[in-house]
């Protein structure tokens, strides 16, 4: 029971779960979890994050969230969740069209914590119910975001989705995947303006670098056992990766020139 019982809390802490927890990929209403701000704070927080992104020019950004406290996450993640920043057009409640930023989602289903879904929200809603304010963004270089535009843009982004959903997902096979681990299919079908999940998953395994989930793979085991969306069957090497906002920084600090990682946090007044 000890050992359930660590493999339960380091997957509710690191990436956890179905829309009851604020994970990876949990679902854009926060369902459940305690506001940990008020609602003027998200919305002053999220334009914040709006003007950081506007200000550098980003046509596209790779946004990231945290679900838990820092103090709860294991070495080297530090994010709980990401997704792809467009700018457009939004028309609001009261229909007026005003620039800003759509968010390019990959959540899990309410009640199908081991299926996901692509989805769009705004900066609002992708802050509301974090364990605390703060922003991962990484800008891309002009052509990296031009190409990216045009992925998201059509059937690729929808095609590069796979529903069957894992926290832990390899980045490097086929058969699961989180959130993290669709940026990264996406921004691989843009640098190698390919559809081809093949080839894309080939490059991954060439030139990015995954996160070791340092856990005990007895845990693992009886996470997959015990809970839908914990999953180890697309890690066959014994080793346990998955691709986190950091690697994925780390990529393209390496790969494309230009590229800008910045954190934002609220303003002290």
């Amino acid at each position: 029971m000890r050992y359930l019982t660590q493999i339960f809390l380091f997957f509710m802490l690191v990436c956890a779960a179905p829309a009851q927890a604020t994970g990876f990929s949990s679902s854009s209403s926060q369902a459940g979890e305690a506001l940990h701000y008020s609602a003027e704070q998200i919305i002053k927080f999220s334009k914040k994050v709006e003007k950081t992104m506007a200000d550098k020019g980003a046509y596209v950004a790779i946004l990231a969230r945290m679900g838990r406290p820092r103090s709860e996450l294991p070495e080297g993640m530090h994010f709980t969740h990401v997704a792809f920043a467009v700018y457009s057009e939004i028309t609001t409640s009261d229909g007026r069209k005003v620039p800003g930023y759509a968010i390019y989602n990959l959540y899990q289903k309410d009640g199908q914590p081991d299926v996901s879904a692509l989805a769009q929200d705004f900066p609002v809603d992708f802050f509301a119910g974090v364990a605390e304010l703060e922003a991962g963004v990484i800008i891309p270089s002009a052509e990296l975001q031009k190409r990216l535009l045009g992925v998201i843009g059509s059937d690729v982004y929808s095609k590069l989705h796979e529903p069957h959903y894992s926290v832990i997902a390899n980045p490097y096979t086929l058969g699961r995947q989180n959130c993290t681990e669709f940026v990264l299919d996406v921004i691989n079908a843009a640098i190698y303006q390919t559809d081809d999940i093949g080839k894309i998953k080939a490059n991954e395994k060439a030139y990015f670098v995954g996160q070791k989930v340092n856990v005990n793979p007895f845990k693992l085991m009886l996470g997959s056992m015990f809970s839908k969306e914990v999953s180890t069957s697309d890690h066959n090497n014994g080793e346990t990766i998955t691709a986190t906002f950091e690697t994925i920084s780390q990529y393209l600090g390496k790969y494309d020139e230009g590229v800008e990682t910045l954190t934002v946090i609220p303003d002290t007044n």
